[in-house]
């Protein structure tokens, strides 16, 4: 399968904390890729990474077998990667990302807050920009909501429109930042059910989330940090129910919303 991710050695440094201590991971084309693990684990450093909200202490990272960022040696002869922010611009309209918070503009629609990006961006035309926009509001289920504004719009259906505004972009590969923690748990389902159905339908995803049930009904593949490095990764069966390291049994156990599968999807 074609591969659209690669990250190789990561590394991020916060001053004196070190987050990530050397992560290698592969995204395939139409791979939902899982990442769960403890608070300060690195899980949303490494998705900040992957869109270049934060900047990469060490290593390298590949979209579609394209190098980010320009390799130089320094003085000390060591090969680092160097980033200028006009490069990283269109990198960040090729992935996706959707966040805790919904981050809609209070004074746009639901429909202004799609179209944005494909007007201030991608340069789209109005006419042009409405019809996709549009098209990606009903793909959530919210084209009845298109002139709503967000004061107007429950959590569940404003981070629709969150998800919606950055399908819009025709990313490369989506992201998912806990996406339903700042949600009302009666609220949750719609969104994780708007997630499952972008992996039915084949998009490029890489989901950090607390929801292992979810997480075991949607991934192909689950990673769990620990400390910055990958403790353990596999299958959603090898690695939720029949985990070989002591930490992820300790995390799963520990985690009081998973339930073993009973037959019944989310």
């Amino acid at each position: 399968m074609t591969e659209v991710l690669k990250i190789d050695s990561l590394h991020k440094h916060f001053g004196n904390l070190h987050v990530l201590r050397g992560v290698d991971l592969k995204v395939a084309a139409g791979q939902t890729v899982v990442i769960i693990g403890g608070s300060g684990s690195g899980k949303s450093t490494l998705l900040r990474c992957v869109n270049f909200l934060e900047l990469p202490t060490g290593g390298s990272i590949s979209l579609n077998g394209q190098l980010v960022g320009e390799e130089r040696k320094d003085a000390n002869g060591k090969t680092k990667m160097v980033y200028r922010e006009s490069d990283l611009v269109p990198i960040r309209a090729r992935v996706g990302m959707v966040f805790q918070q919904f981050n809609l503009f209070p004074h746009m629609t639901a429909l202004g807050n799609v179209m944005c990006g494909l007007t201030t961006v991608l340069r789209q035309g109005e006419a042009d920009a409405r019809r996709a926009a549009l098209a990606k509001l009903e793909r959530v289920g919210l084209a009845e909501k298109a002139n709503e504004y967000p004061s107007r719009l429950s959590g569940g259906q404003q981070q629709r429109v969150a998800i919606a505004r950055a399908l819009a972009m025709q990313p490369e590969i989506m992201l998912f930042d806990e996406a339903t923690s700042a949600l009302d748990p009666e609220l949750v389902g719609e969104v994780l059910l708007t997630m499952r159905s972008l992996r039915d339908e084949g998009v490029t995803m890489m989901i950090v989330t607390h929801e292992l049930g979810f997480a075991f009904n949607v991934a192909d593949h689950i990673v769990l940090l620990h400390e910055g490095r990958i403790h353990e990764q596999g299958t959603p069966q090898q690695l939720l129910l029949n985990p070989e390291m002591q930490k992820t049994r300790e995390f799963i156990q520990s985690h009081h919303l998973f339930a073993l599968p009973s037959g019944q999807n989310l």
